[in-house]
């Protein structure tokens, strides 16, 4: 079974950027149809889809933390990274990365990570 795990600093500075690494194993993020996506969760805005990328290393993101994310790959070490930039306590939240495919527009997830929590604070 495919099993993903976070890691990164728990602690981040404001107007720093998040670093967060996935690192998958029981699969490979080069298999077809599989995307890998970076999801969090606070208090107050519940789960937001943060974006993907895709098998073929393809990325979309979500319209309101487009301009401030970007998703990377390295195959070689089955990894797969969020960072996202210009951080503000907003940004507070526990981060998730999981695997998923399409059912036409609608990504279905089926493994999760456990979790880690990023804080932004000075």
């Amino acid at each position: 079974q495919v099993q993903l795990q976070e890691s990164g600093p728990g602690l981040v500075k404001p107007s720093q950027t998040l670093s967060l690494t996935c690192t998958v194993s029981g699969g490979f993020i080069t298999t077809n149809n599989y995307y890998w996506s970076w999801i969090r969760q606070s208090p107050g805005k519940g789960l937001e889809w943060i974006g993907r990328i895709g098998y073929s290393g393809t990325t979309y993101y979500s319209p309101s933390l487009e301009s401030r994310t970007s998703i990377s790959r390295d195959t070689s070490k089955n990894q797969f990274t969020l960072q996202l930039s210009s951080v503000t306590p907003e940004d507070t939240a526990v981060y998730y990365c999981a695997s998923g495919s399409y059912y036409y527009t609608t990504i279905r997830f089926g493994s999760w990570g456990q979790g880690t929590q990023v804080t932004v604070s000075s």
